[in-house]
């Protein structure tokens, strides 16, 4: 058996733990991200690519932003459509900000790469990860190695570990606050390299149901449907999914669907998700081990990117100024804004998607929502300030 000590053990190497890892090496602070999964694996997941400024902040701040730059797409708007109304919210003339367009592989494969050179260790494939101890003053890990078990002392746990990780599962079950909801369908997905019908999002709902028109670049197109539950990716062959897709934005983008290859198909459920006891002991929860989001205005990852910036401040707090009370007031930072985010997603979800059980007068809820909002300046304020992201 192998044992050794850091000050700061972050289980999970998603945005969330790399970014905590940088700015706490940044500030001098010692720590090891342990992963479960093996470098390819992490580096090839397909998730987001919608980044508000807290999240490119911390990429300038980090001095990791050159490929960002370069490669980014910088969105000044997005597009409501009710059928064939569509309503364009003028983010930057109503905010003053932007968001930018730059995968969540891209911003994870920029963090990995410069691990090395920032002296930032990631121990890829550390299987039965277990937390030990969270309650006293002498936290651990222990996991396992190339078939060799080891032990990572440390001062500090920062669960980064997605929802399914074991780091939310440490906290004792009488001491949790949890909130779930979850929705009566999914999100089938296709990303392929051919160019986007729209030079921005278009969130579209009708008598068809939802359907999102994204990109990633220029080149490189990501669409979701909303199907039922039962629905299974072996229901949809491409051309049936491309079919659908020209029956969605054909008359309403600026270019029309293009067809080509996918790259990745996937049929994700949606659920809001909170667990709002992101503290115990001397562990730490952030990001998607603390909350998920339905993905319909892109606030999963710039989330995990706020609880990152709040826990990296307070840990700096301690190590500095021997300050806890960043320490203990983390909790309350951070569920402010993962309240409102969660709020605006739900809100968001329920204006652009078709509910099994939804009835007539329910639908024509929605088009005098849409209505209004095509209408009202001050709507579409209220829309761009939550989807550019809230103060932090």
């Amino acid at each position: 058996m192998t044992a050794r000590r850091t000050q700061v053990a972050i289980i999970g190497s998603g945005p969330a733990g790399l970014l905590l890892g940088h700015l706490l090496k940044a500030e001098g602070i010692d720590c090891v991200l342990l992963e479960r999964a093996s470098r390819d694996h992490v580096q090839s997941r397909i998730r987001a690519g919608v980044l508000e400024t807290v999240t490119t902040d911390l990429m300038h701040r980090l001095g990791l932003d050159e490929r960002m730059n370069r490669e980014a797409m910088v969105e000044d708007g997005f597009n409501l459509a009710d059928g064939d109304q569509m309503v364009r919210i003028d983010i930057k003339a109503l905010t003053g900000k932007t968001v930018v367009v730059y995968g969540q592989t891209e911003l994870t494969r920029d963090l990995i790469a410069a691990a090395p050179q920032r002296e930032l260790e990631i121990v890829f494939e550390a299987a039965d990860l277990a937390l030990h101890g969270v309650d006293s003053a002498h936290p651990k890990v222990t996991y396992t190695k190339d078939g060799v078990p080891a032990t990572l002392e440390c001062d500090f746990i920062a669960g980064c570990d997605g929802f399914h990780g074991p780091s939310r599962r440490a906290i004792p079950q009488h001491l949790a606050r949890e909130y779930m909801h979850e929705y009566p369908f999914g999100w089938l997905g296709i990303l392929a390299d051919v160019p986007p019908c729209h030079d921005e999002l278009i969130y579209a709902n009708g008598p068809r149901g939802f359907a999102l028109a994204s990109m990633r670049s220029p080149t490189r197109s990501r669409y979701y449907i909303q199907v039922p539950l039962t629905e299974k990716i072996e229901d949809w062959p491409e051309d049936r999914l491309w079919d659908e897709l020209e029956l969605r934005f054909n008359t309403i983008s600026q270019h029309g669907v293009t067809r080509g290859p996918a790259l990745e198909m996937s049929i994700a459920p949606l659920r809001s998700y909170v667990f709002e006891t992101m503290h115990y002991g001397r562990l730490f929860l952030a990001g998607d081990a603390a909350h998920i989001v339905p993905p319909t205005g892109a606030k999963g990852l710039n989330l995990a990117a706020s609880d990152v910036l709040y826990l990296s401040d307070a840990l700096i707090a301690h190590y500095r100024r021997k300050d806890e009370n960043a320490l203990l007031g983390y909790c309350d930072r951070a569920l402010a804004r993962i309240w409102k985010s969660e709020r605006f997603s739900w809100s968001l979800t329920k204006l652009m998607h078709s509910f099994p059980d939804q009835n007539a007068f329910e639908r024509q809820m929605q088009v005098a929502e849409m209505d209004y909002l095509s209408r009202s300046p001050a709507m579409q304020t209220a829309i761009a300030e939550n989807y550019v992201g809230l103060p932090v």
